[in-house]
């Protein structure tokens, strides 16, 4: 009910403020639209405060929609919850020693020799804290948030409900299988058991590779509301934008590796591309891999076709890539064919800017502003994109998140030598 309330109250509180903005500018003989009625400054703060008090798949669903950068969705829907990335509102202290007691048998505490109540993480669907058992083991404990995964189903209608009464969706999208595989994704989420298997599956996969470190599963503490892992040591990845430019390109280059052997070898995928998600460890010169909840299987078709799709596309194979964007969902049968060949040549642009340079400069390349403007123009010519396989959704938000954070570190990499041999260069990787 309090839930129920709380988007009631925003609902109820955005419509009034466009109510009064739209009387403003009849007033003043203005003729007001939708679009600019929703998204005022007032507006953009009433909802992200209460998705973000909300938590759980109200807030992931905001996460989802900032972090998908205009490709699906419209960028300015995606302006509106970008500030959730970072944003929750933490457990209070005595509901947080209920959701441990609730999980934990009678007298966990004496196990512990300290478990620091404040947080050191916390995201939408559960926060982390720090601990140390009695042997000395150093533990970051991941404690769900109450009432998350009872209240997924309705969250996600009414932050639907939201999204289509913004009116920014291209007329004839069609949102409901975004919101049914949302749906179905923040209920895997919410099984801590489920995301243990993944660390553990990870941990076996990259065993042998030095140039990673993942937390290590205690099954002792972990139940399906907690998640009890080693502590893993590290600052934050965005930190290195001020090291060497070989330490970021290394970095850079690692990830690109891990996401490339994901697609292509493991048939598995972390498809989070959150920066909290990764640590640099500067004692161990290692990345830590945190957050395995997204992880999901990847149809090996789809890997085939992204396989086909960087052959054609670093060798200009037009005929090809146009084939392969067909089979990949992102040109439809009711496509217009002007339109399919807008979005050829906008995947030509992208091969071309990477085949163009021995060194891919993240940082000086402007490649996402003319991407959003041949996006904008398409848009505005009536482009209804078709719907894509949720794989391939869940691909291209892991490929722009690796884009985005080695843009944020100002990497220089061969990219194309990278993507063609699936490997980076030299006896360190």
């Amino acid at each position: 009910m309090s839930r129920l309330t709380r988007l009631g109250s925003m609902t109820a509180g955005v419509a009034g403020n466009m109510a009064i903005n739209s009387l403003t500018q009849l007033g003043r003989g203005q003729r007001p639209k939708m679009r600019d009625l929703l998204l005022t400054p007032g507006n953009i703060g009433r909802i992200t405060e209460q998705l973000a008090r909300m938590r759980g798949a109200a807030m992931k669903i905001g996460q989802l929609i900032s972090m998908d950068g205009g490709e699906v969705l419209p960028p300015e829907l995606a302006g509106i919850m970008a500030r959730l990335r970072a944003d929750a509102h933490i457990m209070p202290a005595a509901q947080l020693k209920k959701m441990l007691d609730t999980n934990w048998p009678g007298g966990w505490l004496r196990a512990f020799e300290r478990f620091d109540v404040h947080p050191v993480a916390a995201a939408s669907i559960g926060q982390v804290h720090r601990a140390r058992l009695k042997d000395g083991q150093e533990l970051a404990i991941k404690v769900q948030y109450p009432g998350v995964a009872q209240s997924i189903d309705s969250d996600v209608a009414n932050v639907g409900a939201l999204i289509r009464m913004s009116g920014l969706l291209p007329a004839g999208f069609d949102l409901a299988p975004y919101l049914s595989e949302g749906r179905r994704q923040l209920h895997e989420e919410t099984d801590y058991l489920r995301e243990g298997q993944h660390l553990q599956q990870f941990r076996t996969l990259l065993a042998a590779d030095h140039r990673f470190e993942l937390p290590q599963l205690v099954e002792t503490w972990t139940t399906p509301a907690i998640l009890a892992m080693t502590f893993a040591q590290g600052h934050p990845i965005e930190d290195l934008r001020t090291a060497p430019q070989d330490q970021r390109d290394t970095v850079a280059c690692r990830l690109i590796d891990l996401l490339l052997r994901e697609l292509f070898c493991f048939g598995k995928m972390q498809t989070d591309p959150n920066f909290a998600n990764y640590l640099y460890n500067p004692a161990s010169q290692r990345i830590v891999l945190l957050d395995f909840g997204a992880t999901r299987r990847i149809d090996p078709q789809v890997s085939d076709l992204y396989r086909r799709l960087l052959r054609a596309g670093l060798s200009q194979d037009a005929k090809t890539l146009r084939a392969v964007a067909h089979d990949l969902g992102f040109v439809g049968a009711a496509t217009r064919a002007e339109h399919g060949d807008r979005i050829v040549r906008m995947m030509q642009m992208i091969f071309d800017e990477i085949s163009g340079r021995p060194l891919f400069d993240f940082a000086a390349t402007d490649l996402n502003r003319r991407m959003q403007a041949e996006g904008t123009a398409l848009a505005k010519d009536g482009f209804v994109p078709p719907p894509l396989p949720i794989d391939v959704l869940y691909l291209q938000r892991k490929i722009g998140g690796m884009f985005l954070l080695a843009r944020r570190l100002g990497a220089r990499l061969p990219l194309r030598d990278m993507l063609l041999s699936g490997l980076c260069n030299g006896p360190e990787g």
